[in-house]
């Protein structure tokens, strides 16, 4: 029987680790975990607090139109607008691992739509991997 998830797979373009360890560790404040020695360099990995779940970035095709996504479960509203904030802070500022998409706090966005789902937005990485924040 399942229990739960061990860790997602994100892809991203040949030679962006660098910006893969902006985003996900600076930007989202994921902590990196020790990837297997013979991938150093190829792939990373972050912990999602202690849970044991893990978001593991590697390099392949990405599809900056697809909705694919994971949805990362924040603990309270307040965590959900200081995450939003970060990343809309990023894609304001720019540089090569600026999200490519972010909704702006304090605006209607992409999760005020249905009454389903009141408290949830989206973001697209630098990669174009679709996010999705939530309570």
């Amino acid at each position: 029987m399942i229990s739960g998830i061990a860790h997602i797979n994100l892809t991203i373009p040949r030679g962006t680790l660098e910006q893969a360890e902006e985003f996900y560790g600076t930007t989202l404040g994921l902590t990196s975990a020790p990837v297997p020695e013979l991938q150093v360099g190829t792939i990373l990995w972050f912990n999602i607090g202690s849970s044991g779940q893990q978001i593991h970035i590697s390099f392949g095709t990405t599809d900056p139109s697809g909705t694919r996504h994971p949805c990362f479960k924040l603990p309270s509203p307040k965590d959900l607008e200081e995450t939003k904030a970060s990343i809309y802070d990023h894609h304001v500022r720019g540089g090569p691992a600026a999200p490519m998409a972010a909704d702006k706090p304090g605006e209607m966005d992409s999760g005020t739509q249905g009454k389903e789902y009141p408290t949830r937005f989206f973001a697209r990485d630098y990669a174009g991997n679709l996010l999705e924040f939530t309570l």
